[in-house]
């Protein structure tokens, strides 16, 4: 009897869980999904090309070990690479062998989404299990359209949300959003026909359907799907003859009360080269803009993240990422995945400080200096103080301890030297503040409460 292939996965996964650690395996074989096995060669798919690196760099040796023992001495193993290309529509690549490695070769395949089974309609959703509702952290920059999502879910079709169109820059959760949608309501509605394509491939399979002569057929498909999802709706401009199509099988499915959910990098008033009655169906019902996430948001992706995935990084590290990696959440998650490469492959504790040359590599931004006015400036806000009053030489002790938090911090976290930090403290000298630094040092060690203090004075600090 043949090996079904999750079997020989499965099986895989169960010797290699015997030589990594917990965290490796959770991180980097536990996400991976076997899609086909055949004359010997297993085939599996990871979620990026790093991923795919990564195991061939660190791990090509354990896998090979596991399917030449599960399999058999003439086991092959090849990937199936899902990459983001600059449009973000999300494809499969060719599979490559690991057994040699080889080379990678991006493709996009045109199958047959769909196929007949005693007349009832057999679709796979191509929906992504990882795209939940639960992983879709809400905040202010998309509750109003994570909550006309989840009302769809209740009710597809029948609410004022017919069409959805989601909206806003690259990275910021469209495609998460629109699928957890589609997830919901099969949860919700097992025998609903629910079908998520990227605009790229509904224009490839339009275009074969016209050069095949089957463009009815095409339609009579489409008009069959009682949640239809279609990404990245902006790719349409120029495209009459697909617009056209879309025009009619939009009509239908409207009509018939089936629900639409489209996703777009900007508003429908900016969308350009798409017909004008194309564009007042995707205003017919609810646009819904997904805006960067604001700190505290990212904060809650960052955590999400890490307990599931099983990740310790100190708060610290993951406030310091929430500060510089503001762009989107796709950067964002692209920054925790390097960040626990580094920390799994070079065994090194992460700290703020040391996550900062990291993250300098990854980002446009660069976290600015601390210096000792920005230090002082902090100081004053914690303590309620003036800057004249930090910068005077009052001797009173609710001036006299600030300043001198303020000149330890100076001189462990900037360049400055002691003379400069004391001139901009209080008009001390270099002496003044090597005992302002051994005061605040034998309290941190003797007193826990101001221990405590002096951790959040710090966080504050290096997010300022």
């Amino acid at each position: 009897m043949k090996a079904d292939y999750r079997t020989v996965w499965s099986n895989c996964l169960a010797l290699i869980r015997e030589q990594v650690s917990p965290k490796i395996f959770k991180t980097w074989f536990e996400p991976i999904e076997a899609v086909q096995f055949q004359e010997h060669v297993l085939t599996i798919q990871v979620h990026n090309m790093y991923v795919y690196e990564c195991l061939e760099e660190h791990y090509v040796e354990i896998l090979r070990e596991a399917i030449r023992k599960v399999i058999g001495p003439g086991a092959q193993l090849e990937y199936l690479i899902m990459v983001e290309e600059e449009n973000s529509t999300r494809i499969p690549s060719n599979p490559v062998s690991s057994v040699p490695p080889g080379t990678v070769t991006l493709t996009t395949p045109l199958k047959d989404p769909f196929e007949r089974n005693n007349q009832r309609l057999v679709i796979d959703s191509q929906l992504h299990p990882f795209y939940t509702m639960e992983s879709f952290i809400e905040g202010p920059c998309n509750r109003l359209a994570k909550a006309a999502g989840k009302e769809i879910a209740k009710n597809p079709g029948k609410t004022t949300f017919n069409p959805l169109l989601i909206y806003g820059a690259s990275g910021l959760g469209k495609t998460h959003l629109a699928q957890a949608i589609g997830l919901s309501v099969k949860q919700n509605f097992p025998d609903k026909v629910v079908l998520y394509v990227s605009m790229n491939l509904f224009q490839e399979q339009f275009t074969e359907a016209v050069r095949r002569n089957e463009i009815n057929d095409f339609m009579r498909f489409y008009k069959l799907v009682d949640v239809l999802i279609l990404d990245d709706i902006h790719e349409l401009a120029g495209k009459i003859g697909t617009q056209n199509t879309l025009f009619h099988i939009f009509n239908h499915l409207h009509q018939s009360e089936k629900q639409l959910i489209f996703t777009c990098d900007r508003s429908p008033a900016e969308l350009s080269g798409i017909e004008d009655r194309l564009l007042s169906r995707f205003r017919r019902g609810l646009p819904a803009e997904i805006k960067a996430p604001d700190f505290d948001t990212r904060m809650a992706i960052v955590r999400y993240k890490v307990r599931k995935d099983g990740i310790d990084f100190p708060e610290e590290v993951l406030e310091y990422i929430c500060k510089y990696v503001d762009n989107n959440v796709r950067e964002l998650e692209g920054a925790i995945i390097a960040l626990l490469a580094q920390q799994t492959f070079n065994r090194k504790e992460l700290t703020a400080e040391n996550v900062k040359e990291i993250l300098n590599k990854m980002v446009t931004k660069q976290p600015a200096e601390l210096t000792v006015e920005r230090i002082r400036q902090v100081i004053c806000d914690h303590f309620h103080m003036t800057l004249p009053l930090m910068q005077g030489k009052a001797r009173k002790r609710e001036v006299v301890r600030p300043r001198q938090i303020a000149m330890y911090f100076a001189k462990n976290y900037t360049n400055a030297s002691l003379s400069y930090i004391g001139s901009q403290l209080g008009k001390k000298d270099h002496t003044t503040v090597l005992y302002a630094c051994k005061v605040i040092s034998d309290l941190m060690e003797t007193d826990r409460v101001f221990h405590a203090q002096m951790e959040e004075l710090r966080r504050k600090i290096i997010m300022s």
